[in-house]
């Protein structure tokens, strides 16, 4: 695999981890406490920080990624392996 094609894996791979880690560990005004400003939602968290969801972004992607490659070398699950219809025989007897 090219090292543009791994390159690109990876920012779907971080992009999709976004929304995976974007609800960890958040908490409500009311939750933490705290005062709520005028025109904020009750469902809006407290603190948002960017740095700390990049942190954990960064290692959730890199982790998944690195399942995704080396599946891609030792090839543990295959196309043939998720192809449930068995198009291949019907190709095949055709």
């Amino acid at each position: 695999m090219r090292w543009t094609s791994m390159l690109a894996i990876y920012v779907l791979f971080w992009a999709f981890s976004v929304f995976l880690v974007l609800p960890w560990g958040v908490r409500t005004t009311q939750e933490a406490g705290g005062d709520y400003v005028a025109g904020q939602a009750e469902s809006a968290p407290h603190e948002f920080r960017l740095g700390r969801l990049a942190v954990r972004v960064t290692i959730v992607a890199t982790l998944l990624f690195a399942l995704f490659a080396a599946n891609y070398h030792y090839g543990w699950v295959t196309p043939a392996m998720l192809d449930l219809f068995d198009r291949a025989a019907v190709y095949n007897a055709a």
